[in-house]
Order: C-alpha cells, then sequence, then structure tokens
C-alpha cells in the first residue's frame, strides 16, 4: 500500500492485510500491530480494523487472542504432489544427485548388520536377473529405497519414496525400454556393488562417490534416449 493511499472500508483493510501476510511480510505467528496503530496506518477507526481482523480470521489467517492480540496464523507451503507426478524422469534424476550421494554418506554412520545383508541380497537377485528387466527395476528401486530406510530419516526416507513412486509411470516404463539394456544392467550391478562395498567399509565419501558415478550414468543413459526421441 502507498503511504498516501487511503483504505477505510473492513473488506479493503482485510485485503490488504492478507496480501501482506501472504507476501511474507509477517511471519508465522508474528503479533501485528494494535488496533490502534492499524488505524492510523489505514487512516479509519478502530471498529473497522476490528471487524477486518474478524474477517481474516475466519480466513483462518489471523487468531485473534483477547487481551493479547491479534496473531498471524499463514498456511504452510505444502508440496503439491502433482509437481511431482508429472515431472520429467530427467529432472528426478537431478533431484537424486540433490539427496542420494549424501544418503550414503547416512548408511556408512546408520546401517545395522541386517540392513547390509537385506541389500546384499537385493544385489545378488539383480545380478541374477538375466534379461528380465522389470524385475531388476523392481529390485533397483528396492535397493535405493532401502539405503534411504538405513538412515531413520523419516523425511528423506517419505521423499525417495515419492520420487521412486512416479518410476512406475508411463513415461517411465518407455524410458525404461529404452535405456535398460543388458550392457547398462551390467554397468549399474558393478555400480551398485561399488556403493554397497564403500558402505559396508565405512567409507562415506567413498560412498557418495560411487552414488554420484551411478546416478551420472543413470543420468547420461535418459539424456541419450531422449536425445535419440527427439532426433
Amino acid at each position: 500500500m502507498k503511504h498516501d493511499e487511503k483504505i477505510n472500508g473492513a473488506p479493503e483493510v482485510a485485503a490488504e492485510i492478507k496480501r501482506q501476510i501472504l507476501a511474507g511480510t509477517y511471519a508465522n505467528q508474528e503479533r501485528l500491530a494494535s488496533e490502534r496503530k492499524l488505524s492510523e496506518q489505514f487512516s479509519c477507526a478502530r471498529g473497522t480494523i476490528r471487524q477486518a481482523l474478524i474477517q481474516l480470521e475466519k480466513q483462518g489467517l489471523v487468531q485473534i487472542k483477547p487481551g493479547s492480540g491479534s496473531y498471524v496464523t499463514r498456511p504452510e507451503k505444502t508440496l503439491d504432489m502433482s509437481e511431482i507426478d508429472q515431472a520429467r524422469p530427467l529432472e528426478l534424476i537431478d533431484a537424486r544427485f540433490a539427496l542420494e550421494p549424501h544418503i550414503c554418506r547416512l548408511a556408512v554412520l546408520q546401517a545395522t548388520g541386517r540392513d547390509l545383508d537385506k541389500a546384499d541380497a537385493l544385489l545378488r537377485e539383480m545380478e541374477a536377473c538375466g534379461s528380465d528387466m522389470e524385475k531388476f527395476a523392481t529390485l533397483d528401486t528396492a535397493f535405493h529405497v532401502l539405503l534411504a530406510e538405513t538412515t531413520e530419516n523419516s523425511i528423506l526416507i517419505w521423499v525417495v519414496r515419492q520420487i521412486n513412486s512416479v518410476r512406475a509411470q508411463k513415461q517411465w516404463e518407455r524410458m525404461r525400454a529404452l535405456t535398460l539394456t543388458p550392457p547398462m544392467v551390467a554397468q549399474y550391478n558393478l555400480q551398485h556393488r561399488a556403493i554397497f562395498d564403500a558402505i559396508l567399509a565405512r567409507h562415506p565419501e567413498q560412498a557418495a562417490e560411487a552414488m554420484k558415478r551411478h546416478l551420472d550414468a543413470a543420468r547420461s543413459s535418459l539424456t541419450q534416449a531422449v536425445s535419440d526421441g527427439t532426433s
């Protein structure tokens, strides 16, 4: 609002305060100025301010505490799951680059003997898949989710599960058919083993670097497949 602009109706006052709240001018749970100061700011009666605050309270943007004041209850931004659902394969690979190397570092610190036994069993199954690419893809997902689970970090586990759930979609099926060739599967098996061996040896940076190499190979494969499909 401009300094010389006059707003003196409750709906207009409420709209301006709402705009400021949603713009992040106020922190969540921050106390608003007193009714007297707000009335001076908006050049209107205190009753008008009171009605505006009541409107904002009904919208869930303000909580009025008698004898204390009015406090912002700005809604926290939530993740729109449709954004993950609609993400392109390359976007998800890049998101994994941001997460999974550090997950490997945490796995070095947190993984139990039972976790390592499960990981080794998954790797053995993957190495025995032969030409069954669908089975390999399922086990591949399970391996990466297991690494996240070893961290015991509920947020990381949730994010990794959400990312991997998208791999069942049609665009991923098409990409999998283009990228999961026997030579690539053989390369992935070696990379998975390198990740596992580094975690087993309790070398966090080696594990992180092994994961980066693995994801880089996956990204290069996807990039080539996309390029071939658009050329």
